[in-house]
C-alpha cells in the first residue's frame, strides 16, 4: 500500500508542476500570435491551430490527473476511519442542563486589589 501512496505523491507533484508551467506558457486573449515563440513560429510548432489549443488541452488533462490523484490520496488515507470527525473528534458536546443555560456573573467594575481587600476573593 505504501508503494501506491508514493506513486500517487510522485504523480501529484509532477502534474502540479506541469500545470504551473503550462499556465505560465499560455498567452492572454490580447497577445499576438507569435508572442511567446517568435513571429509565426507557433503555427509550425503546434500545427495549424497554434499553441492555444494544445496548451489548453494539456492543462485540462494535467488538471484532471491532479484531481484524480488527490481524490485517490484522500480515499487511501481515510481507510477504516468511517466515523472520524477530523479536528472535531476530541471536542465534547456541551450538556443542555442548568449549568449551560445560566450565565456566569463576573464583577469587572472593581479592581483586583479592592476585591482582595474587601474579602471577595475568587478561589483558584
Amino acid at each position: 500500500m505504501e508503494i501506491v501512496k508514493t506513486l500517487l505523491w510522485v504523480v501529484e507533484i509532477i502534474s502540479a508542476l506541469a500545470i504551473i508551467v503550462l499556465v505560465l506558457l499560455q498567452q492572454g486573449k490580447g497577445a499576438d500570435a507569435g508572442a511567446s515563440f517568435g513571429s509565426g513560429g507557433s503555427s509550425s510548432l503546434f500545427g495549424a491551430s497554434g499553441s492555444a489549443n494544445f496548451l489548453s488541452r494539456s492543462t485540462a488533462i494535467c488538471a484532471v490527473v491532479f484531481f484524480v490523484t488527490t481524490l485517490g490520496m484522500v480515499i487511501l488515507s481515510g481507510q477504516g476511519k468511517v466515523g472520524d470527525l477530523g479536528v472535531m473528534a476530541n471536542v465534547k458536546p456541551v450538556a443542555s442542563g442548568v449549568a449551560a443555560s445560566q450565565p456566569v456573573a463576573v464583577n469587572s467594575s472593581m479592581p483586583a486589589a479592592k476585591k482582595a481587600a474587601s474579602g471577595n476573593q475568587i478561589p483558584e
